[in-house]
């Protein structure tokens, strides 16, 4: 059975609204992608080393990243030959499972989930910089944890940007939750430290907090995200609990220059990848993982509130590879 009728029989049995979303989400990545695979299978009626050479230029576009593309063809070479596979056609499956190992290389299923503390307060910190959707996405996974019964906070940090304290209130006001702030302009430690007090009085589940997301000055922002964390570890031993980092999938290779400064800065836990749906270079996706080995939590697959969805590698891939996988079954049926 090829990959691709595994990825189909494993998500017909789940929530099917979450792979259309993935589906959809990755349409420009897939007409990009696909389409360019599509194109050089046809093209090629054999695996030789061109077939190689044009696929490792269709990866590179899709902003895979350098070094992922040279290790995963390396692999691809291997498991063709050790499959003794001849038909180009047979390599396009072998390309969806190998994406997927690179992925999940190397770590447990832990690491792509939440570390949410049972019946404790969970502190959440966010990370990165202006304009990447950081306040958006901190309202949408606000609306997550307030539709599954939470209790929760957010902590109006980024006492820098002007606007950005209003702009977390109307995302307060939107999902329901209420922000702990004080004004522009204030010490964000201050700010967390009266977010932790108020969130520990109200027995609140989740504090999300917010922070500023200026680079011109890496000094000045690493101090202040370490005292940041500081106060807030001091309040509540082995806290925060995640650190998240915010980026924009449709900037590609400087959405990975920002996550190597952020994660000199600070102890970056997982990604969440904004306006995925908005790029033809999703496989981003993968060279974050690959070269900085933190796991992609969260992707944005559109405007919608619902549209924060926790990353999965196989739902990802299906997504990329959909029309294939349908290609298939017709040709099956047929």
């Amino acid at each position: 059975m090829s990959f691709f009728k595994k990825l189909k029989e494993k998500f017909s049995t789940q929530t099917e609204s979450v792979t259309e979303k993935f589906r959809d989400g990755l349409t420009k990545t897939r007409d990009n992608f696909s389409n360019k695979v599509n194109d050089l299978v046809s093209r090629y009626r054999k695996v030789d080393e061109e077939f190689f050479e044009e696929l490792e230029e269709i990866l590179i576009q899709a902003d895979v990243g350098f070094d992922t593309v040279m290790e995963l063809v390396e692999e691809l070479k291997k498991e063709v030959k050790r499959r003794n596979i001849q038909d180009t056609k047979d390599v396009q499956s072998v390309i969806s499972e190998k994406l997927v190992e690179i992925y999940e290389a190397g770590a447990d299923d832990e690491s792509f989930e939440l570390n949410i503390q049972e019946d404790e307060l969970t502190v959440i910190l966010f990370v990165g910089v202006n304009g990447v959707g950081k306040t958006t996405t901190i309202g949408k996974l606000a609306h997550k944890f307030k539709s599954e019964g939470k209790n929760v906070l957010l902590a109006a940090g980024d006492t820098f940007r002007a606007g950005a304290i209003e702009q977390l209130e109307v995302w307060g006001d939107r999902v329901g939750v209420d922000v702990i702030k004080q004004a522009e302009g204030s010490d964000p430690a201050a700010v967390m430290y009266d977010a932790v007090q108020s969130a520990k009085s109200r027995k609140a589940d989740i504090l999300i907090c917010d922070t500023a997301g200026r680079l011109q000055n890496k000094v000045n922002l690493m101090k202040e995200l370490e005292k940041v964390k500081r106060v807030i570890e001091r309040e509540v031993p082995g806290a925060p609990h995640e650190v998240l980092l915010v980026l924009d999938a449709t900037t590609g290779q400087n959405a990975l220059i920002q996550a190597k400064t952020f994660k000199e800065a600070t102890d970056v836990s997982g990604i969440v990848l904004t306006k995925l749906d908005g790029t033809a270079k999703g496989g981003i996706v993968l060279a974050i993982r690959n070269e900085l080995n933190i796991p992609v939590k969260f992707v944005g697959l559109g405007e919608k509130m619902d549209d924060l969805q926790e990353f999965d590698a196989e739902r990802y891939v299906y997504g990329l590879f959909a029309d294939l996988v349908e290609e298939e079954e017709e040709a099956e049926e047929s």
